[in-house]
């Protein structure tokens, strides 16, 4: 089940939804749109290694815009610092932002109960496409779920993606055991 406006703003209030920046004007019928943040990062190797920790160089978009390549990966961040206690939050890219041909993410627009961060995009484009820092980009859904959870995202000790930052977070599969 999908939560509605009502029931977002009553967990908002109970402390088990965090949304920071929260803008009532963002709140949906049944999602929250959450914004590009100024912060986009690309991998310095057109190779990408599974194994290894993959670098990556940042990007401030300026005020006029960032020109998005076909054919690259970027990762950007959402301006919203979201928690979610009690829900799975799912993100989805706006329609506005699929019909200029943007991916907001490739494969992770799952969350975690007990995720709490900035969201990391995995943004990709079919044509060149200008952005802007403080975009739509985004918006988030929570999903109801079944049973207590006894092993949050938080509390998990091999949770990669645990330090609060402002900036996108490369891939840290090389932590992984494999």
């Amino acid at each position: 089940m999908i939560l509605s406006d009502k029931a977002i703003l009553t967990e908002i209030a109970n402390n088990h939804i965090v949304i920071e920046p929260f803008r009532p004007e963002c709140l949906g019928s049944n999602s929250y749109d959450v914004h590009l943040s100024k912060y986009l990062a690309i991998y310095k190797s057109h190779i990408l290694d599974a194994k290894k920790h993959n670098e990556i160089e940042e990007i401030i978009i300026p005020p006029e815009g960032y020109i998005l390549q076909p054919g690259t990966l970027y990762l950007g961040a959402t301006e919203e610092y979201t928690e979610t206690h009690r829900h799975v939050p799912f993100l989805e890219g706006k329609s506005s932002i699929g019909r200029l041909g943007i991916d907001i993410h490739a494969t992770a627009g799952k969350g975690d109960v007990g995720f709490c961060n900035t969201w990391t995009l995995e943004i990709s484009c079919v044509q060149p496409v200008r952005v802007y820092a403080g975009m739509p980009i985004g918006q988030l859904i929570y999903f109801m779920i079944d049973g207590d959870v006894n092993n949050n995202y938080a509390n998990k000790h091999n949770a990669k993606y645990t330090t609060r930052t402002i900036k996108p977070v490369e891939s840290m599969m090389w932590k992984n055991e494999f």
